[in-house]
């Protein structure tokens, strides 16, 4: 799977949070932070718009309820709790990542 993201997007982060509680690797692309840049976005996803999951069938998911949704289909890894509590106690200013079928 392929993320396309940046560092400083919350919406972003909160996909990589999910994946790291799913267990499930995936290469980050990094996208310019001006929207008209985004060139290979724009030919593989259609938008110029982040955070856009490419998943393992190829197919881009654009934005984090178009992803989440996708990543509904995924078993959480059994580590879950650990690792939410660690994003707690490091980054308490961000969101809880947790789609909303497990909150």
């Amino acid at each position: 799977m392929e993320l396309y993201q940046a560092e400083w997007c919350p919406h972003s982060h909160k996909v990589r949070q999910r994946l790291t509680e799913l267990g499930i690797d995936v290469t980050l692309r990094q996208v310019p932070a001006d929207p008209e840049d985004r060139d290979e976005l724009k030919r593989v996803a259609d938008t110029d718009e982040i955070p856009v999951l490419v998943g393992s069938d190829g197919e881009p998911r654009c934005g984090e309820d178009e992803i989440f949704d996708y990543l509904d289909e995924f078993d959480e890894r059994p580590d879950v709790e650990e690792h939410r509590e660690k994003a707690r106690e490091e980054v308490p200013t961000f969101e809880e990542a947790s789609s909303p079928a497990t909150s």
